[in-house]
């Protein structure tokens, strides 16, 4: 293989892993968006299209192991696979949690909600657009980005306490409403778990600019 061709296939992995990263956006709005409308039909093909990116994440993973054997690459080849294989695996669990936010969703279709839902769709927001800068770090090779995108999660952190607290009170006050307000504690876990898998990414962008491997889910 060429080295021109090596370079064109690697793009190509870089494309698939934006695509990727592409459709888990659209799994993570419309998950919130299905709960918001309590929008069962919307839920049910999360969980259907959960398949897709499962498969994206096969044959991407695929590609990049062609891709080092049929090669003899350079570090820093080695280092740009490794890292697209890295962040295919956090997108891939992403979607997951769009589809356990999905299957919520199905489990409280005929309930009427306790409280208006505004917090959560507000966290939902940030973590989209956490996902979408934390990959547009990643193509550009921005580490300064990286780092702002990670200074976001502190956000998310700071909507889930609030809601933690509010829904304990309901609860407390109210015993009927724990099912309803676990539920809605699983889904903001879920939505701060999506945001620690943002900062990975941003980890694996910096460790692909600098070398460097740095924790930032602190």
């Amino acid at each position: 293989m060429s080295r021109k061709v090596f370079e064109a296939n690697l793009q190509e992995l870089h494309n698939d892993l934006l695509r990727m990263g592409s459709i888990v956006e659209k799994q993570i709005h419309d998950c919130i968006d299905a709960l918001v409308n309590q929008n069962t039909e919307k839920a049910e093909k999360i969980m259907k299209d959960d398949d897709l990116v499962d498969a994206l994440e096969s044959e991407i993973e695929d590609k990049a192991i062609k891709l080092i054997a049929m090669q003899q690459p350079l570090a820093s080849d080695l280092r740009n696979i490794f890292t697209t294989t890295k962040i295919v695996t956090d997108l891939e669990r992403m979607a997951d949690h769009a589809v356990d936010i999905a299957k919520i969703t199905l489990r409280l279709k005929d309930e009427k909600y306790i409280k208006q839902l505004i917090d959560i769709p507000r966290m939902a927001q940030i973590v989209e657009l956490m996902i979408k800068d934390s990959l547009d770090a990643y193509v550009a090779g921005d580490v300064e980005k990286a780092y702002a995108v990670c200074k976001r999660d502190d956000e998310v952190d700071d909507i889930y306490k609030g809601v933690f607290k509010e829904l304990l009170q309901l609860m407390i006050e109210n015993p009927k409403t724990v099912n309803q307000a676990t539920q809605f504690l699983f889904i903001c876990k879920f939505l701060e778990r999506i945001a620690d898998h943002t900062t990975n990414i941003c980890e694996w962008t910096i460790y692909l600019v600098t070398g460097e491997k740095v924790d930032l889910n602190e």
